[in-house]
């Protein structure tokens, strides 16, 4: 499938689950359904490198902070000179800042291999977050207030505005995840997944393709985190740093599969809606316990996720 057509069925489906919600009228789904839907970004975030390239990252949180206080800042420079810069507007600034960050810590780090890329990553994400809870114009350890408008024009309960933003987000990060892995760059990633040693021995410019990889997934981590201010209403280190954003960064595309664009997509609305229930039904102190557990048994038993696994069962009845 053509990726125009592929955008078309995507950008539709899009409309009519917005339209659905609509239609049934509780702004519970459109809370609940932000937070699914942003998990959907970040597993694909990490996905583009940690599965494609193999490089695994535990500092995705701190990508995803960057985003947050990148909105945080702005928020408070328009306190101070009487404006306020549009949400989509600051999804770019997010997007363009943690893809700098990307940029400078794929530098610095992706001539490190294996666990020590890893123990990189999150080290990286320790310095981050020690200087914001040191920087009191985000409001440091203390937090910060975003005061969001009550209703958009048009559209009405500002949820909906955030919920439909990251509607968009999600087809452009689906759309651009599949984009690579069906153009050279992502047959590139994929020989350095594969064996980096003898990919750089064929002339390919693993480097070069690693940092890309790095910038795309630093950049949607952080479009993905600066529309958070405006839903959690405030925000302080310890919920832009939360460890759940590292885990289930990682988790999601373990479960669904780590191979394809749509793996980590499943895996995402899999774990995160089953989140939702657990939050609703038992408690959210839960979820990570439960994440822990599916993870576990996963790598244990489908360790090329519900993706691979479903290929399997399918190439096995075709032998049949």
């Amino acid at each position: 499938m053509h990726t125009p057509k592929f955008t078309l069925i995507l950008v539709s489906v899009a409309a009519a689950l917005f339209i659905a919600f609509r239609m049934i009228g509780n702004d519970y789904l459109f809370f609940a359904g932000y937070t699914v839907l942003q998990y959907v970004v970040i597993a694909t975030a990490w996905n583009i490198l940690g599965g494609y390239c193999g490089y695994v990252n535990f500092g995705s949180a701190g990508f995803f902070a960057v985003g947050v206080y990148s909105t945080v800042f702005f928020y408070n420079i328009g306190q101070q000179f009487d404006f306020q810069l549009p949400i989509p507007v600051l999804m770019v600034i997010g997007g363009l800042m943690a893809g700098l960050l990307g940029l400078g810590m794929g530098y610095l780090t992706l001539r490190l291999r294996g666990v020590f890329f890893a123990i990189a990553t999150l080290a990286l994400l320790v310095v981050i977050e020690t200087f914001v809870v040191n920087w009191s114009f985000v409001g440091g350890s203390r937090g910060a207030y975003i005061i969001p408008p009550s209703e958009i024009p048009i559209l009405g309960a500002f949820i909906q505005y955030l919920f439909l933003l990251m509607l968009i987000l999600v087809v452009l990060s689906l759309v651009a995840a599949r984009t690579i892995e069906r153009s050279s760059l992502g047959v590139g990633f994929a020989t350095i997944r594969d064996d980096e040693l003898a990919a750089e021995a064929s002339g390919v410019p693993t480097l070069r393709l690693k940092l890309i990889a790095t910038v795309v997934s630093g950049a949607l981590f952080g479009m993905a985190g600066a529309p958070f201010p405006y839903y959690i209403g405030y925000v302080e280190p310890g919920s832009a740093f939360n460890l759940a954003y590292s885990v289930n960064a990682i988790a999601m595309p373990m479960i669904g599969g780590t191979m394809t664009w749509v793996g980590p997509m499943v895996g995402a609305l899999l774990l995160s809606t089953l989140q939702q229930v657990i939050t609703v039904t038992i408690s959210s102190a839960a979820n990570l316990l439960i994440t822990g557990l599916l993870l576990i048994g996963f790598v244990i038993l489908a360790p090329k996720g519900l993706v691979g696994l479903w290929q399997s069962l399918t190439a096995g009845r075709k032998q049949t």
